[in-house]
This record gives structure tokens, sequence and C-alpha cells, in this order.
């Protein structure tokens, strides 16, 4: 078989002329050149959209482009940041795949897009196909809402289906997997009984460009990327408390080495560290199954392991979800927990849920697992957790630091506590590796202007990515003014960075530093000066909760606006929507 020349993705033409010029080539080059180049294989033009609050949703639907590529579609990648419906009522086929964020919301780049969707008078989508699927966190009451609202309303606006949604949890590798392979397939029987499309006849651009793309043959090479998949073991090089000892609740400052990976990082990116459960948990749980340690099972993606390493390593044992009381009560036919798991006990089954993992599961309900593989197989797989980065990459070179809060609290008669956090906290020594990768957030950045202000409201490990930030704009030398508001419990035994962030304020660098138990109040306490900082072109940053505090802050914003501005509610609401447009308003909260 004689090599055919083919155009990479990298040369200087749209889909359709690169997917023309392939087809032509390869009738070039078949051998048969009497005869007429073949029509390209038909095809479909997709749009893939995402809707996306930390990257992730954004990851995933980069992964679909590429897939749908491959297969000879013609696929482009958009953000619903900026999009609106009208575009949507253009297209034939469509792919959305939306992140939900805070109580049910779309992610705030897809707020606008959404709101427009939902006016009555919007046009009808008759002539539109699409597929969603939903990312959320089941630990959540929201789970998924936007998501499903997004494919309601479509469906709703005469669009049709080409195949169910599908919502994703925290653990999302088989859920996608499956939701992809239907897609595709309904994809498939769509080109089967769609005719080989013609050539377009657009004419191609003119120079020697596409010689140089024909002929060229690069050699892509890959760097070692870190991943879930492929984390770095990162050495632990230094872990103090920031609270004092008086302190009702412990957050540690925990700083990895990366001095010898490949992994890179920007200020307002989130350090994923890959967790393992408490040892002393899994081996209470094993012993009250009955079952033996060393006992093998099959554990996705990581083949056959000892039960007591599938437990530390790769399950999650510390939360209850509906699927795994659904999954027990099948195994053991338990007819309470049937009732439990009835649409109309809601409230009851989120009352038992709450605060319990599956040990308590185990001795309310005892004797139903019988095989370590049944215990497998209903469990989640233990998901990385995220910490917003707290350093700069310029001030910090080589390391990359966490700001972290120590869960701990005593539910159903048990001592409980965060996963990953009592994991760094009191099992992980100085030079102890863990696996850690880079979780990107584009919609995080510091101004590309170093000369803008810049207002960040960070109350307890929300301070996080604004100590990353302070450390960045003194390392490149920013001239804007920087405004920190920060809230704890107490001054005296909570106030986070205290030294660092008080010798910023003595020497210039920052220029406001508020603190108080509730940051919003002191927001509107400083309406005035607030108001000439965003006049003068600041940028807001708000990191934290999400289900109080971000809600009570965005609320006192628009009151100052509204105050300020000397402007009605709806115009405040404008003023706010041109901040987050003029991107001048991000929020990073959880």
């Amino acid at each position: 078989m004689s090599f055919v020349p083919f155009i990479p993705e990298t040369a200087p033409f749209s889909e359709e002329q690169r997917a023309w010029l392939n087809g032509f080539l390869a009738g070039i080059f078949s051998g048969t050149q009497q005869s007429p180049a073949a029509d390209p294989p038909p095809s479909l033009k997709i749009a893939v959209l995402y809707a996306t609050q930390s990257g992730t949703a954004e990851g995933l639907a980069r992964k679909v482009v590429k897939d749908l590529k491959a297969k000879g579609h013609v696929a482009s990648l958009t953000s619903l940041e900026g999009y609106t419906p009208a575009a949507l009522a253009e297209e034939r086929y469509a792919i959305l795949i939306a992140s939900t964020y805070g109580e049910g919301d779309p992610p705030d780049s897809a707020q606008p897009f959404y709101q427009q969707l939902c006016i009555e008078r919007f046009p009808r989508f008759q002539d539109l196909c699409y597929a969603v699927l939903a990312i959320g966190d089941s630990h959540y009451e929201s789970f998924c809402k936007f998501g499903a609202d997004l494919d309601d309303k479509l469906a709703a606006l005469g669009a049709v289906r080409i195949t169910p949604r599908v919502d994703c949890d925290v653990d999302l590798e088989d859920s996608f997997a499956s939701w992809k392979s239907a897609l595709y397939a309904q994809l498939d029987d769509v080109v089967a009984n769609r005719p080989a499309r013609n050539a377009p006849s657009s004419s191609l651009p003119a120079g020697s460009a596409a010689v140089e793309a024909v002929s060229a043959s690069p050699n892509q090479t890959s760097t070692r990327v870190h991943s879930r998949e492929n984390p770095f073991l990162a050495p632990l090089v230094d872990k103090r408390p920031l609270t004092s000892a008086d302190s009702s609740k412990l957050t540690m400052h925990v700083t990895f080495s990366i001095a010898d990976s490949d992994l890179r990082y920007e200020a307002g990116d989130a350090c994923a560290v890959v967790p393992q459960n408490d040892r002393r948990l899994v081996d209470e749980i094993i012993h009250a199954l009955r079952f033996s340690p060393q006992a093998p099972v099959e554990v996705p993606k990581q083949g056959t392991l000892p039960l007591v390493e599938a437990l530390t390593n790769h399950l999650q044992v510390t939360r209850v979800t509906r699927k795994m009381l659904e999954a027990y009560a099948t195994i053991g036919n338990y007819e309470a927990l049937f009732t439990l798991l009835a649409p109309d006990q809601q409230k009851r089954l989120e009352k038992y849920t709450w605060d319990r993992g599956l040990i308590d599961l185990i001795h309310d309900y005892p004797g139903v697992l019988h095989n370590p593989a049944d215990l497998v197989a209903m469990l989640p797989k233990l998901a990385p957790r995220l910490y917003s980065i707290s350093s700069s990459p310029l001030a910090h070179t080589g390391e990359i630091h966490t700001t972290i809060a120590v869960v701990r609290y005593h539910a159903h008669d048990r001592e409980r506590g965060g996963v990953c956090s009592t994991l760094l906290a009191d099992r992980t020594r100085l030079g102890d590796r863990r696996p850690i990768y880079i979780q990107p957030n584009k919609k995080f950045r510091l101004p590309s202007d170093p000369d803008t202000p810049v207002v960040m409201i960070g109350p307890g490990t929300g301070i996080a990515p604004f100590r990353g930030f302070l450390h960045e704009r003194r390392a490149v030398g920013a001239k804007g003014k920087n405004w920190l508001f920060f809230g704890e419990r107490s001054a005296s035994t909570d106030f986070l960075y205290r030294d660092e962030l008080e010798s910023m304020l003595n020497d210039g660098h920052l220029a406001r530093l508020d603190t108080a138990f509730y940051v919003q109040d002191r927001m509107l306490e400083n309406s005035q000066e607030l108001w000439k900082w965003l006049q003068d072109g600041a940028s807001v940053y708000v990191c934290g909760d999400a289900s109080r505090m971000a809600k009570d802050v965005d609320a006192a914003l628009h009151s100052i606006v509204q105050k300020e501005g000397s402007i009605d509610a709806e115009a405040a609401q404008t003023y706010i929507q041109n901040l987050k447009d003029d991107h001048r308003y991000h929020r990073d909260v959880y």
C-alpha cells in the first residue's frame, strides 16, 4: 500500500477545506488517477458547547471534539460564555456539556445564555438535534440541576434529543464513556442514512502553504503530562498550623515540592490531591463484614487488587449515596431500605445519609454483604480533592502551597473527619509523597494589565488564591492597587497569614485590608470607596463557600452598585452582568 499524504490539523484551512483536500489527495495517490476522486464520506457539522466553572466540562468537551473529528465529522468547540440562543438556533446538531454550580445554578459564564433561552418569546428549535451531558456532585441536593434544566428547556422549545441525558457524579469516567458510546452510535446511524456530501465549492487559500502542509511530516512528541490518571508523587516539604492552639478548628499551610516534575500552574489554579482512606476505618469495615483483607477483587481500570488496597486507595467509604443504598437494598432485598428510597421519602433519605458512611450502613442493616465483589461494585471511586493554590509560580519556584481546613466532627456516636484533610494533617509526615496534579482554573485569572486594581473577597480558606495573587502581583511589579476582604471566626485565633498580610499592608503592596466575621458587612460599610474602585476599572474576585457567602457577597455588590450609582435594581443587575462580560467579576466558590 502506497503512502497517502494528508493535511494536518495545524494547516491553515477550515474543517471542510481540510476534509476536501484529504479526499482529493487520497484519490490522487490511490493508483487510480484516471478516475475522479471519490466524495468524502458523509459527515455532520456538530457544535460542541460547554458550560464550566472549574474546567471539567471544557476538558470533556475537548475530548468529544477530538473523537468526532477522528470519525470524520466537522466539530467545533465553543463556550456558552458569550454564546446566544440565536446562534444555537442556526445549528443542526449540538452537544452540550454543562456543569451545575452553587445551588443548582448555571456557571457564571453560562448564566446570560440560559437567561435568554428562558425568554418565552424566543423562537423554537424544531431543526435542532441535541444531546446533554450534565456534571455535578451527588452530595448536593441540586445534583446536575442545571444540565437537567437545560435539557428540559431545549426539549420544551421543540429540539429533538439525539440520546437521553446522562448525569455524571464526581467520579464520572464510566458514565461519560457510556454516554459517549450511546451518542456516537446514534450519530453513526444518522450518517448511515445520509448521502455522501459533495466537495465544498469554496476556493483554497493562495500561496505555498498548501504544498508545505501536504509534504510536511513532523515528528510529534508529547511531553509527559501529570493528570488524574498520571499524578506526580510530590514530597510534602512544609506543614504548619495557621490557626492558634486556642482556635476551635485547625487550618494548615501545606507545601508540596514540584522541583523534579513537569507540573506547571498559574496563580488561581487548584491543586488536586489523590487521597487515601484511613486504614483504621478500612480495617474496621473489613472486620465487620468478616472478609479477608487479601481477598482479590476487580477494580475498574486497576485490575485485580487485594480488598484492603482497593478500599484504602481507590473506593469511597466515608459517605453514603442513593446509588449505594439502592445497590445495598437490592443485594439484601431489604424492605426497610426500599421504603427509605421511595420518592416521597426524600427528606428522610437525606437525613439518614447526612454524615454517615459505609461503616454505619453495615451496622444499621447487617447481614447483607457476603461477597467482596458485591461490596466493590456498589462503592463509588475515591475522588481527588481540589485545593486552591495559595502560592505564585514566580515567587515560590518549584513549590505548590495550599491552605487546608482540617475537617473533624462527631456524628452518630463516631469521631469523623475529612478524608484528605486528616490524611495530610495526621497521616503524612514531611518527606512523604502524595499524588497530585494541577486543575487549571482559566476563569479565575489576574487581569492581563498589571496596573488594574483588584478587589479580593475571601473568607476562611477562600484567602488561598488571593495570597497567590498578592505574591504574583509583587513578583511582576504590578502597579495596580490591591484590596483584600478577609473574614474568620476570631482575629486572635484564626487570622490566616496575618504576619504576611500585615507586612504587605505596611509596605503598601496591600492598599486595604478589611477583616470581619461577615465580609459582606465590611463591603457595605465601605460602599462608597468600593464603588470608586469599580469606577476606576477594578476587577473583583470572590473565593469560598457557595451556599451562603458567595450569595451574600453578590447581593452586597448589587446593593452597593444600586446605592452608589443611584440606579434601580434592574440597572444594577445589568451593571454586574457587564462586569462579568468584561471579565471583571470572577468567582471560585464551592
